[in-house]
């Protein structure tokens, strides 16, 4: 089993097909250009680029319980599509345990898990490959975030609510404060794609 799994791991750098559509993240933009930045790093296939994803949720399941809890999953984008996916390839390096919505307090959650990723990124680890027999030095990227819009305010600091809650928009933002209600409302923000975008 862990031969199989590490020669799937190189997967995409072979036999991935060469046509525009896109089956997983190695077809797209953000992969090829992380890939030409990071040439070292795209050169040796074996490197893990992961991509962690968190909500909360309550497992009392019910909203009168001001108990959540907050799993931090880290999805390792090396495997097929077909195996990225699939639970038992999750890491769980996290569990946020809340009495209330965690808000800026999870940074301090996240910091040992972000140390840890910054110590493989800079200096990797010492890796056996059991397909190839032979030790190398595996590097460890962490690509994108996968989290709905209210976890967006926690795991990157965008504040989405008030005047500037659109992170594309930033300071274009129309809104306008409700002085009465003293809400933020966004009546004319709506963006659409140009005509002629394919």
């Amino acid at each position: 089993m862990c031969t199989q799994t590490t020669e799937l791991m190189t997967w995409y750098d072979k036999e991935r097909p060469k046509d525009r559509n896109i089956r997983h993240p190695a077809d797209g933009e953000a992969w090829k250009y992380f890939d030409s930045l990071f040439p070292n790093f795209a050169n040796n296939a074996r490197n893990v680029r992961l991509g962690p994803a968190s909500d909360g949720f309550n497992y009392f399941r019910t909203m009168s319980v001001a108990h959540s809890t907050w799993p931090v999953i880290l999805i390792n984008y090396n495997l097929p599509p077909w195996m990225s996916m699939k639970p038992k390839y999750f890491m769980l390096p996290l569990l946020v345990p809340c009495l209330t919505f965690p808000g800026n307090d999870i940074d301090i959650y996240l910091q040992p898990l972000v140390d840890e990723l910054q110590d493989l990124w800079e200096f990797g680890l010492e890796i056996y490959d059991a397909f190839r027999q032979e030790s190398f030095n595996m590097q460890v990227a962490l690509m994108w975030i996968v989290r709905d819009f209210p976890a967006y305010f926690m795991l990157s600091g965008w504040k989405t609510k008030g005047r500037f809650a659109c992170p594309s928009c930033n300071y274009d933002t129309c809104s306008q404060y409700l002085k009465h209600s003293r809400m933020t409302c966004y009546m004319g923000h709506r963006k659409f794609l140009k005509m002629d975008h394919p």
